[in-house]
């Protein structure tokens, strides 16, 4: 048996899985029990804590980007493009989302040929310069579909994947924890940049949010990505590894992330929208989504925790199952403030936490030597709906009616189209989530 087999055993809480990769090494490079991918070398903490704080504070600007869309595409649609659809407009944002996703593969190599603290600095630089020339197109919807579009999603899948690789080289048993500060930096820049963003754009223009928010995405990203540095380079890194699908769990979790990612951003896009559209101010509505980012970050933080203690894939099916019960339950009924913010408030729990378990669920199949392939391959799969999931609901909400600005009292059941689409998909990805607990151990008590 390979020492990198043992590794993952180790560190595994999943072990059916563990044994189903058993028989081969997928990497040539069988190393010595005391090197840097060995469970029991991870320092679990040291410089891991500087790894996660500058990686927290690159997750800060990353998710004021994509979780804060929505507020841009309002402020976009009062103002330069009042002429484009709803629909069409968030693409741009969701082209941005699946780029993030879709590249992720190349920004492992890029990690491997470049290192840690390059490429980070490249995503750092490419997000921020993706603001400033947005800035110049907000009367252009080919120019932001090339800017906050193509060249933000380039952006944010260097500095994603460099802040879902790192962690795993300096934590093992804290690993939960380590990733949940990790994203909760992304959950608090979500929640300070929907109000910072709403309150910019009444106060200097919408060419001048995107430059600010880029000015600062840079002057603060870049001293964190410089300080960012490897325990060990990754070594012959495959650009896939198909023998991971021979794993009918890591199968299950990979379908269940393509599919939730379909509803993940219908809320946060769409909340601004849904708020003026039943008599809601737009700061109001600004205020909401700030609301969500913020439980957003306390789901990140909790799951981490909850993640070492009751078993990562046991927390991916709970965070799965609250995402589709307060999207069914309770959105198609608040049609006033109080159930709307009950909504954005568990639904952004549940949002966050989904980016907490998935690094840790991943890790722990496949442990620190695997984990950033395999993690890379199951953020790939998220770029269909990361692209299609918003206008596919943008769709739906024009053909119930809808007006595509968001104005008038048009009540909560145009929008219902939408949210039972929304909550379908999040209901399907429990169900694989489920699959995937069941594959592992059928006991109902049972830490997996």
């Amino acid at each position: 048996m390979s020492t990198i087999t043992e590794e993952r055993i180790e560190l595994s809480t999943i072990r059916p899985v563990s044994r189903s990769i058993r028989s081969r090494s997928t990497f040539n490079d069988d190393v010595p029990e005391d090197s840097a991918f060995s469970t029991t070398a991870i320092p679990d903490g040291g410089y891991g804590w500087t790894i996660v704080f500058c990686c927290s504070i690159m997750t800060f600007w990353n998710n004021g980007i994509i979780n804060c869309w929505g507020v841009l595409q309002k402020a976009l649609l009062d103002s330069t493009l009042s002429s484009v659809s709803t629909s069409t407009l968030s693409f741009v944002g969701t082209l941005g989302l699946a780029g993030g996703a879709f590249y992720g593969l190349v920004a492992v190599r890029m990690m491997r040929w470049l290192g840690a603290r390059t490429t980070s600095l490249l995503g750092v630089l490419i997000m921020g310069l993706s603001l400033i020339g947005s800035s110049f197109c907000t009367e252009n919807l080919a120019g932001l579909f090339g800017t906050a579009g193509v060249l933000a999603g380039i952006g944010m899948s260097l500095v994603y994947t460099v802040s879902n690789t790192l962690p795993v080289q300096y934590f093992s048993s804290k690993i939960g924890l380590a990733n949940g500060l990790v994203k909760l930096g992304g959950g608090i820049g979500a929640t300070v940049m929907a109000v910072a963003l709403e309150a910019l754009n009444r106060r200097v223009g919408i060419a001048w949010t995107f430059r600010i928010q880029g000015i600062l995405t840079i002057a603060t990203g870049l001293p964190a990505a410089w300080m960012l540095k490897e325990r060990a380079p990754l070594r012959n890194v495959p650009f896939v590894d198909l023998e991971m699908f021979k794993s009918v769990p890591y199968i299950a979790v990979f379908a269940a992330g393509a599919i939730c990612t379909f509803a993940l951003f219908i809320p946060p896009y769409f909340l601004p929208l849904f708020a003026q559209s039943i008599g809601l101010s737009s700061s109001t509505g600004a205020s909401l989504v700030a609301g969500f980012s913020a439980s957003s970050a306390i789901g990140r933080f909790i799951a981490g925790p909850l993640c070492d203690r009751l078993g990562p894939v046991n927390m991916f099916l709970a965070t799965m199952t609250l995402n589709a019960v307060s999207m069914l339950a309770i959105w198609p009924v608040s049609d006033t403030l109080g159930p709307l913010v009950l909504f954005a408030a568990l639904n952004g729990v549940a949002n966050g936490s989904f980016f907490t378990t998935v690094p840790t669920v991943v890790a722990g199949m496949f442990g620190p030597g695997r984990a950033a392939v395999a993690m890379s391959m199951a953020v790939t799969g998220w770029s269909g709906g990361y692209l299609m999931g918003a206008p596919i609901a943008g769709y739906l909400l024009q053909a119930a009616g809808g007006s595509q600005d968001g104005t008038g009292k048009q009540g909560v059941e145009t929008y219902r189209p939408a949210i039972f689409y929304a909550g379908g998909v999040a209901t399907a990805s429990a169900l694989f989530v489920l699959v995937a607990r069941l594959k592992l151990t059928r006991k109902v008590v049972k830490k997996v």
